[in-house]
């Protein structure tokens, strides 16, 4: 049994759009994209978030089943209708795994019933707890698309759908599946929002990854699925590199030292030397504490010459789904023409970190596509880092 896995083409949503085309026009685009102002989460307060505006799907749920993060996920999971059913008619149910990253799960419904339980005394009759479970979108995906095969949900807070990924291909590694779902999901909500801003770490206004003007995060929501299988296909995830270096319940290490290891891992994992990779993905948050010590990492690991970018301000910050959408970037980019999506920076370079190179609006890759790297750095100091290849590549 082969070790090497293949992501196939995606399902995703986010605030770029409701399909991969869409999002790989605006993601690669000459001029970024806006977030939603709004104060739907904070009231009085207008925030910048990365809103998905266009319709979900819109299909009956058990009420139980009820959440915009099971709509988000469902809009996704959709464009891969002929995936799923060339996968069903193949293999047994109890053979096809659904792993997924979460933070939110559907705290939304249970803000709004709580909001009627203090305006009323009663908690709506559709509220039921299970809507909140973290556990709930993979064991709801399960039953929706009626597979028997493992139902997991992650949560390790910002990583959680890189580490989605990385546990599917454990999963064909091992022989426990043939085809794996995996991917992550989040949806905006009030707890997230006002507890990042309790903690003083989102901006109001657009997000500036590596500036010296950077103040904080923009929230975002959205979805992203794989299928994951041994069957060839355009992209291989070659590389996994996890560390835990629990330096601070929420703030990374200062000198980026579970962050560096993970990125060595990824490498030692896919056999691949640092000049290989020809693009970054940043977790780049535009924390101050998180872009110094990542420019750090990913200079000691890879020199200042590879094209680097966070795209969280073009999405925001998905949180559970952030890993498995920012892969599905590389994924674009390995499997399209080159370009790289650009670092939409206001501003200058904060010039205390240490020296990256950030991808300009219309750069592609030097060589043909070969490998990119997807950095996923999380409270607690959860760090992972993905290595994606373009299959048949050295």
């Amino acid at each position: 049994m082969s070790d090497t896995v293949y992501l196939h083409k995606p399902g995703m949503i986010c605030a770029l759009g409701d399909n991969t085309d869409a999002i790989a026009a605006q993601l690669f685009a000459s001029e970024p994209k806006p977030l939603t102002p709004t104060d739907a989460f904070t009231p009085g307060l207008t925030l910048p978030l990365g809103q998905v505006t266009t319709p979900l799907y819109a299909g009956p749920l058990a009420a139980t089943d009820e959440s915009r993060n099971n709509r988000l996920l469902l809009t996704a999971v959709a464009q891969l209708a002929d995936q799923l059913d060339a996968l069903q008619q193949r293999y047994p149910a109890h053979r096809i795994g659904v792993v997924l990253g979460t933070s939110t799960s559907g705290i939304g419904e249970a803000e709004q019933a709580f909001r009627q339980r203090d305006a009323d005394g009663n908690l709506p009759q559709t509220y039921h707890y299970s809507q909140q479970e973290i556990g709930a979108p993979a064991q709801f995906l399960a039953r929706h698309l009626q597979l028997a095969g493992p139902a997991i949900t992650v949560s390790t807070a910002c990583s959680s759908g890189a580490k989605a990924l990385a546990s599917a291909r454990r999963l064909l590694r091992q022989g426990i599946c043939d085809a794996v779902l995996c991917g992550g999901v989040d949806s905006l909500c009030r707890l997230t929002v006002n507890g990042f801003h309790a903690l003083d770490s989102v901006s109001q206004q657009t997000c500036r990854p590596s500036g010296s003007q950077r103040d904080g995060i923009n929230i975002g929501e959205g979805a992203c699925v794989f299928v994951m299988t041994r069957d060839p296909g355009p992209v291989e995830l070659s590389g996994v590199g996890e560390t835990s270096d629990a330096h601070h319940i929420s703030a990374p290490h200062p000198e980026g030292r579970g962050a560096s290891a993970a990125i060595s891992a990824a490498l030692a994992d896919a056999g691949l030397e640092a000049g290989a990779i020809g693009y970054v993905n940043l977790h780049g948050t535009a924390t101050p504490q998180n872009d110094r010590m990542e420019h750090l990492a990913v200079n000691q690991q890879l020199g200042e010459q590879v094209p680097c970018s966070s795209t969280k301000p073009l999405v925001g910050h998905t949180l559970g789904a952030a890993g498995a959408l920012e892969a599905a970037f590389c994924w674009l980019t390995l499997n399209g023409d080159g370009h790289l999506p650009p670092h939409w920076l206001q501003g200058e370079v904060d010039a205390e970190l240490a020296p990256l190179t950030l991808a300009a609006a219309g750069q592609r890759l030097a060589a043909p596509p070969r490998h990119a790297l997807s950095n996923s750095f999380a409270f607690g100091g959860n760090n992972i880092s993905l290595l994606l290849s373009r299959a048949g590549q050295d």
